[in-house]
């Protein structure tokens, strides 16, 4: 066991004071719920993912319901997506009574093989529903451009891309719908929250009128000296509105995103050098087309027959030696529901299993140093028995 008595957590958000003050400043304020930080973040997101509208929410989950829902996608439909994700990108499917029809995903990037889409396709299909995997985005020409072919819509599930980009193109700023996450462990964070992006202006309004019960206009239009107290409801929402208190972090961390996802990528270039020629593991491949990758996780596989132990046995002994590291994710067509109410079984999706029984998350983020990450590979190298 290490002799270090401090735990080294797998993510820890960076927080600069002038966001803490900024938070105070909100809290004393007497204005914490949606108001003019929540449309100042707002405005900053459209500017920086360079789209037209930009609707924060309480969690990117919020972002994939509301899509799914806005689409018009219903009982009997059927999308396409991914089973190498967080149980959110299929629930949103699911719960609105659809059909998640899985692809298998490539060995290399963990991401969803555009080039299987096509064969899954039949009269039912009406989305497709990509994940930028870690924050490499998927390989977006060729699936835009078959879904443009058979006239489907595209709800990005970016909630690991933020600051991504697609040959020269920030996610976000193209295609159909994006939403994003900026959960505490993600590369920029409101603690909880989410955004959705889109070029839509009728999907927008409907998104805005989703967030808020179905009102017609905000509390803070409302409830200020100016405002009226009338308003309408114009169908029955849902309540997912993002709070200035998170909005006030929120605008604080995307002026520091660039420079957080430049720290990731020096520790995961770093990683790479350091971790390449170890046979015990697997490390993500890059794809051949031009990208940015956000790096929410280094995610590796831990190969059984020559690491002489399996996943789960690594992170706890990892754990012992007081380095945290994290699942992400088991594949979702392997959970009960899945498999009871769809009929998926292990065997369906061969690399995506191979991937989720091998996968595991290692320390990444933008305040650890390289002492931190010599002392995460030192540990490694002791439970694998290579020192």
């Amino acid at each position: 066991m290490s002799d270090n008595t401090e735990f080294l957590p797998f993510a820890r958000p960076s927080i600069s004071e002038e966001a803490i003050a900024d938070v105070v400043t909100c809290l004393r304020s007497g204005w914490l719920v949606t108001g003019p930080k929540v449309q100042k973040f707002e405005e900053d997101l459209k500017n920086y993912l360079h789209c037209p509208y930009a609707h924060t929410l309480t969690s990117a989950t919020a972002g994939l319901f509301y899509a799914v829902e806005a689409l018009g996608i219903q009982a009997g439909d059927e999308v396409i997506t991914t089973p190498m994700t967080f149980a959110a990108t299929a629930n949103s499917i699911a719960k609105q009574g659809a059909k998640p029809v899985f692809v298998d995903v490539e060995p290399g990037t963990y991401n969803m093989d555009v080039n299987r889409i096509e064969d899954v396709l039949t009269s039912k299909t009406k989305a497709i529903m990509p994940v930028h995997f870690s924050g490499l985005p998927v390989d977006l020409d060729p699936l835009y451009a078959l879904a443009k072919k058979h006239n489907l819509r595209v709800i990005e599930d970016a909630a690991h891309a933020i600051g991504a980009e697609y040959k020269g193109k920030k996610i976000g700023s193209f295609g159909d719908i994006q939403i994003f996450s900026f959960y505490a462990n993600k590369t920029m964070t409101t603690g909880e929250g989410g955004c959705l992006t889109c070029a839509d202006e009728n999907l927008a309004k409907t998104i805005s009128l989703y967030r808020f019960h179905g009102i017609d206009r905000p509390a803070w239009n409302r409830f200020g000296k100016n405002g009226s107290h009338e308003y309408e409801i114009v169908f029955p929402g849902y309540k997912a509105n993002m709070m200035d208190i998170q909005a006030a972090l929120g605008i604080h961390q995307l002026k520091d995103l660039d420079s957080f996802i430049e720290k990731r990528q020096k520790l995961v270039t770093r990683y790479y050098e350091k971790l390449g020629d170890w046979s015990e593991l697997k490390l993500p491949e890059s794809p051949t087309y031009s990208h940015k990758h956000g790096w929410h996780l280094f995610a590796v596989q831990l190969l059984e027959n020559k690491a002489g132990l399996n996943r789960d046995q690594f992170m706890a002994a990892m754990k012992e030696e007081n380095i945290g590291t994290a699942l992400h994710y088991k594949a979702v067509h392997l959970f009960p529901y899945y498999q009871n109410t769809f009929h998926y079984k292990r065997g369906d999706f061969p690399h995506a299993e191979a991937i989720s029984d091998r996968i595991v998350s290692l320390p990444l983020f933008p305040t650890m140093t390289e002492a931190d990450q010599d002392r995460v590979i030192k540990a490694m190298g002791r439970v694998l028995k290579r020192v």
